[in-house]
């Protein structure tokens, strides 16, 4: 029996629109990752270029699990674009080496010159057709508001350009000639007859590569950013344009129309509310965690143990939860929010259920006696480990759960620092730390840009003294991981590799956890309901004591 959901989409194209019908099959598949089954079969003039202009939608049968991946495997491509160009000028050498290294494999087909005399391939085809509706999937998500779509074009439009950069002479004039992009070459005679004025526009058109050049002619009204900037030589209302700056042209023509298709797409979203399984897969995929699973305690189990967790905290604890260890020791209580960040994160680096009871109940303990203890708080502990109430092995929580949920109030000690922490506040702490003003400076930039994770990278950079950390920050036990491997010359254990792949959306999307039933929300308002009193109680003392 096969079902199936079908998906209004309205796209934009210059001042056209297009209504197309994208269908999505409901049969999933646990032990394997299938292929998108294409309605009709293969079309071979369909994906012609690596390029795209993604100006009319797919319309092809695909199952939801795939729906799922190829989301996520974007906004992997996507994340690693927008991570290359804060850290680096987008016009170095710096910048497109380290982009390529970043999406070499997860995108490969974006490194890939266009072979415009060899035919489609099969392998070319799929990653083609990949490229195609894994752009719409995200254009669907981030249509939503003017933020995620300034983010998505912005990123968009980065990832053409890196992409437009691979593309030899060939495939760039085959590519203009599909898009109806009438820029021709100009003839070697006209190119001889104004070397020297084409040389002197440029300062990079010395030597031998003013030969090796091919000149675009061009209106000048559709290069106005070049005309601007003095790129360009200007003659009787048309300007020459070296093959490298024709980027700048091609880019504009793609902001143009997926700017236009955003507006309509977003306008078009109410369709989609006709299913929920599609709503709640586009709800949050921008806040979506893309790392490793870290509930698979297979390889960690054991690995530490209480005594460990204070010279950890110092060498290999990334800032959220050194806060939590000093404030804890300091304080011998943390609140319901900084137990259940803090205790997952200890249970995700390889401390067990027995080891985690005893190393809270000796912080505890030295301002309450062992019978509260274990009638208010041991609980919550073994809750988190699977053994109590529906038994789920919860997830340490990502960096982007920190972030974006339960913020910390008056008295909390959880969250992110970047992100939760008064500026002059952190400055504070992390000179504290010893870390070099320099560094401060840096650090606080990227937090002053909304930059939180990458700002934690950063200081994982500082504190293990190397010059680039050579991973995505995604995870506080990602920080530990990465940070045992540079300690140890790499021989952390990690986790198994089923759980590098792509997964569908899960557990890290708040208002969806499937594992959270209400009568155990309950018994966790009943956890934090204790601090409250803790909290009351220590009021009452202390207007006793005045």
């Amino acid at each position: 029996v096969h079902t199936g959901v079908e998906v209004d989409i309205l796209c934009g194209i210059k001042s056209s629109e297009y209504r197309t019908k994208m269908q999505f099959t409901g049969h999933r598949t646990k032990k394997s990752r299938r292929t998108v089954t294409l309605t009709g079969g293969r079309n071979a003039n369909r994906y012609l270029h690596n390029l795209q202009f993604y100006t009319l939608p797919p319309t092809e049968t695909i199952s939801l699990e795939e729906f799922e991946t190829f989301a996520i495997d974007r906004l992997k491509v996507l994340k690693a674009v927008e991570s290359a160009g804060i850290k680096y000028m987008k016009t170095s050498e710096q910048y497109l080496t380290k982009l390529e290294q970043d999406i070499k494999k997860l995108m490969p087909i974006a490194i890939r010159k266009t072979d415009v005399d060899g035919g489609v391939q099969d392998k070319d085809y799929d990653d083609r057709r990949k490229d195609h509706i894994s752009h719409f999937i995200l254009r669907l998500a981030y249509c939503k508001s003017e933020d995620l779509r300034r983010w998505f074009l912005a990123q968009e439009m980065d990832l053409f350009r890196f992409r437009f950069l691979q593309e030899n002479k060939d495939s760039i004039g085959h590519f203009l000639q599909q898009n109806s992009l009438d820029y021709q070459p100009i003839p070697e005679e006209e190119k001889r007859e104004l070397r020297d004025e084409l040389k002197s526009s440029s300062y990079e058109m010395k030597g031998d590569k003013f030969e090796t050049t091919e000149f675009y002619k061009v209106p000048f009204l559709e290069a106005l950013d070049l005309v601007r900037t003095r790129k360009v030589y200007l003659k009787k209302g048309y300007v020459y344009v070296p093959q490298n700056e024709l980027v700048s042209i091609v880019l504009s023509a793609f902001r143009e129309n997926l700017s236009k298709a955003l507006a309509v797409t977003a306008r078009a979203l109410p369709y989609l509310q006709e299913d929920e399984r599609l709503l709640k897969r586009l709800a949050n995929l921008h806040t979506q965690y893309l790392g490793q699973d870290y509930s698979n305690r297979k390889a960690t189990a054991g690995k530490v143990a209480p005594e460990d967790i204070e010279p950890l905290s110092k060498k290999s604890f990334p800032l959220c939860m050194r806060n939590l260890h000093e404030t804890l020791r300091r304080e011998h209580h943390l609140r319901h929010g900084g137990r259940m960040q803090y205790g997952l994160f200890l249970k995700g680096i390889g401390l067990q259920l027995e080891d985690a009871l005893r190393f809270w109940r000796s912080e505890f303990t030295k301002m309450m006696d062992g019978d509260k203890f274990d009638k208010s708080y041991s609980y919550n502990i073994r809750h988190n480990y699977g053994k109590e109430g529906k038994r789920t092995d919860y997830t340490p929580y990502s960096c982007m759960k920190v972030i974006m949920t339960n913020a910390p109030a008056v008295g909390d000690h959880h969250g992110c620092p970047f992100r939760h922490t008064d500026p002059d506040l952190l400055k504070q702490r992390l000179q504290g730390y010893r870390i070099n003003n320099s560094g401060v400076q840096e650090i606080l930039e990227l937090v002053k840009g909304g930059h939180y994770q990458l700002a934690c990278t950063k200081y994982f950079e500082i504190t293990h003294n190397v010059d680039d950390a050579g991973f995505g920050l995604n995870h506080p036990n990602q920080y530990f991981e990465e940070s045992q491997k540079v300690l140890t010359g790499g021989q952390t254990p990690r986790a198994t590799p089923s759980t590098q792949r792509s997964k569908p959306l899960k557990k890290e999307v708040p208002d969806f956890d499937d594992d959270f039933p209400m009568d155990e929300v309950m018994e966790h308002l009943l956890t934090a309901s204790q601090d409250i009193l803790e909290a009351t109680q220590d009021v009452k003392e202390e207007v006793a004591a005045v």
